[in-house]
């Protein structure tokens, strides 16, 4: 099994694909902008108890089938008020909000028999922790649209799989490896299922990773990763800040991603590109599978008792291309070593970047035409 029956895992599935979230406990509203809901139904009239002890499964199941009934008019809000609300797996429907008042929190169950057996993810082969069955995310959904995660507070990060239309913001994570990890399928099942993550906001974030990366590109992305756009981050005691992963075999794309308006406070790795993750769900990967990482913008950052400020590390045979690194401003921790960058077959643009990166960034003859932005951002208009 790929996951203990107590742990608790929200999937938002988007657009025929799937994203989780992490935690013991889930303390979470997720909503559009207020009155955007023109039908609204509370727990509680399908008989949930917020004790923190009665099993309130199926009043979730019923309240959501009950929703699903609006889906044609324009969609409905399931208010969860304060409590402690126990509960095993459910799935969402589309055009829902999933409003939790402040001090309300949903809980997974012990109990393994609320948590269906199903099988692994078709972009992961057999599995991505272990092979075999998977137990059902605590908050579950297939082919959703029409999902915002906002006002979060979470105890385990958030992964958008193959996920396209999602806006993350507002929220705060804390996490031992990977705050939030955006993600695409696993080599030759990635590739065949061709789900991208696309059209992804992420805006007004405090991360924290302290083994992992704050913020994460792959290394699972052979379905493509594009469209992203994160601003006004706040990374803090993390051991890397911004990652992008990938290794021979993986194909897909990372590209057309800008970040920008970070803070970073206390991070050992501020910027990291790899392009060596060996790890395979089998022997059956096709090393000729180049994966492309281009037109990747990072601007405007300001960093405080950094360790190291990049390591971009591309594959020998397919080098990582106009990354695009400007206005960037960090300030290395006593302990740094005097190298600050580290570079190797990786090409693109600088400008304004204290410490000065690598050679390979300050070619003179790159050009800042290669700094990509996304002018338009097409990913849920209802912000």
């Amino acid at each position: 099994m790929t996951m203990a029956p107590f742990q608790v895992v929200l999937a938002l599935v988007l657009a025929a694909a799937l994203g989780f979230v992490r935690g013991d406990e889930l303390r979470l509203r997720v909503q559009k902008p207020p009155g955007s809901r023109p039908h609204s139904v509370t727990i509680t009239e399908f008989g949930a108890v917020g004790d923190g002890e009665t099993l309130n499964t199926v009043p979730f199941q019923n309240a959501v089938f009950y929703v699903r009934s609006f889906a044609d008019k324009g969609g409905a809000q399931l208010y969860v008020p304060k409590g402690r609300w126990l509960t095993g797996s459910f799935n969402l429907t589309s055009h829902i909000t999933l409003f939790l008042e402040e001090g309300a929190v949903i809980i997974g169950t012990k109990d393994s028999s609320q948590w269906p057996i199903v099988e692994p993810l078709p972009s992961y082969g057999q599995g991505l922790d272990l092979p075999g069955p998977r137990h059902l995310s605590l908050i579950n959904g297939y082919n959703l649209t029409d999902v915002v995660i906002t006002d979060a507070l979470l105890t385990d990060g958030i992964v958008p799989d193959s996920c396209s239309n999602v806006w993350i913001q507002d929220s705060t994570i804390s996490v031992s490896h990977e705050a939030i990890s955006l993600k695409s399928g696993w080599d030759k099942y990635g590739i065949s299922f061709g789900k991208a993550t696309s059209d992804v906001r992420i805006s007004r974030v405090h991360l924290q990773s302290s083994s992992g990366a704050a913020l994460a590109f792959g290394s699972e992305m052979s379905g493509g990763i594009s469209d992203i756009h994160a601003d006004h981050v706040h990374i803090h005691d993390s051991y890397k800040g911004i990652s992008f992963k990938t290794s021979l075999g993986r194909g897909g794309y990372i590209k057309e991603v800008v970040i920008s308006d970070v803070q970073m406070d206390d991070v050992h790795v501020s910027i990291e590109f790899k392009g060596n993750c060996s790890t395979h769900p089998d022997s059956h990967f096709d090393p000729f599978e180049l994966p492309v990482i281009r037109h990747i913008t990072l601007k405007n950052m300001v960093a405080t008792n950094i360790s190291v400020a990049g390591v971009l590390s591309g594959i020998d045979s397919d080098p990582f291309t106009s990354l695009c690194l400007s206005n960037l401003n960090f300030s290395m921790a006593d302990s740094a070593t005097s190298s600050s960058w580290s570079c190797s077959n990786v090409s693109g643009y600088s400008e304004t970047v204290f410490p000065e990166p690598c050679l390979e960034l300050r070619n003179p003859s790159s050009s800042p035409t290669i700094c990509f932005s996304l002018s338009s951002y097409s990913a849920l208009a209802v912000a």
